[in-house]
Parts: C-alpha cells; sequence; structure tokens
C-alpha cells in the first residue's frame, strides 16, 4: 500500500516516470523505502529545500498510525 502510494505520487512528479521504481526493506519495527529515479527527476522528487519529500514522509508517516512501523524514505538514481 504505502510503497504503490509512493511510487504512484512520484510518476506524477517525474519526467521520465517509466523510470520510477520502489523497492521496501522492513524489518521488525521499520520499514527503509528506497524510490529510485531518472537522474534528471531527483531534484523534483526532493524539492526545494527536501519539502517535496518532506511532504511525501508526512503523508506515509499517518500508516505509522495504523500498522505501528516506522518508515524511512531515500531517493537513489535508478541504474
Amino acid at each position: 500500500m504505502v510503497t504503490d502510494f509512493v511510487a504512484g505520487y512520484a510518476r506524477l512528479i517525474a519526467s521520465c516516470p517509466e523510470d520510477i521504481r520502489v523497492e521496501m526493506h522492513e524489518n521488525d519495527d521499520m520499514a527503509e523505502i528506497i524510490l529510485y529515479a531518472n537522474a534528471a527527476d531527483i531534484g523534483k522528487l526532493i524539492g526545494k529545500e527536501g519539502k517535496m519529500i518532506g511532504a511525501i514522509k508526512t503523508v506515509i508517516s499517518g500508516c505509522k498510525a495504523k500498522d505501528g512501523k516506522s518508515y524511512r524514505i531515500n531517493v537513489e538514481a535508478a541504474e
């Protein structure tokens, strides 16, 4: 659910939506979401002063109330 949201939202922002890929690595109480994007789109996804990625983090932090997991999100260049 969270990965689908992040991928869908990132595709709306990105200039090359076909390069967007999301992976999630889970531990007992923490989940790391890695958002892979075209190098040209990384700046758009992070946003000025990190405001765009901060907004995405705020939305997915609501999932913590539901399942008790903490989420961390990283944006990396697609290979």
